[in-house]
């Protein structure tokens, strides 16, 4: 039982590890054995849990979009006690990442212009998430104002998405509330 903690530990360690230097260096600026030393692992514990960097890449990114959800779901709840439209929500917490410490854009954008080949796993996870992401807009939308929110929604996706490129470059949380606002007006008139 202790030796599978212990594997399951350096396994998080390094996913943890992995996380940090992807999204604050980069996928390709980051090597394995920076990773190993900031992780305080083995190469051998590294390549048992992850047989390549490709390998690597995939589950961070896996990794990753479940603690955006986590960090979306718990902003949203605490929003939703000041806030009725599940749009306004959104964008609310939305704007909460925007404003964290070391927010640097979304690591599925990044990872899909760093990768590049869209064949690679991590970038064709990439796409999939933009598409759960997208659905959840939809959703959200459809909340708000009904089925006819379906039909903005891919509208809405883009102004999001733009809003977090634009945050990155202006190094400003101001793009949120210019999404929000934009979104409002496009689905209330």
């Amino acid at each position: 039982m202790e030796r599978t903690r212990t594997t399951s530990d350096a396994r998080q360690r390094i996913l943890e590890t992995a996380d940090r230097l992807f999204y604050q260096d980069g996928i390709r600026a980051v090597g394995i054995d920076r990773i190993i030393a900031e992780a305080g692992v083995a190469k051998m514990s590294l390549y048992k849990h992850f047989p390549s960097k490709d390998d690597l890449i995939l589950a961070v990114l896996q990794y990753r979009e479940k603690e955006v959800l986590a960090f979306f779901g718990e902003r949203m709840e605490h929003h939703r006690k000041k806030l009725k439209d599940p749009l306004k929500v959104f964008f609310a917490a939305f704007k909460d990442w925007f404003d964290t410490p070391s927010f640097r854009g979304c690591a599925f954008i990044n990872a899909s212009v760093e990768l590049a080949n869209p064949d690679h796993p991590g970038f064709v996870f990439a796409r999939g998430h933009k598409e759960r992401f997208r659905d959840f807009l939809r959703g959200l939308t459809e909340e708000a104002v009904g089925k006819m929110g379906g039909k903005l929604a891919p509208a809405i996706f883009l102004l999001v998405e733009g809003a977090i490129v634009t945050a990155v470059i202006e190094g400003k949380a101001d793009a949120a509330d210019v999404a929000r606002d934009a979104a409002l007006k496009l689905l209330h008139g």
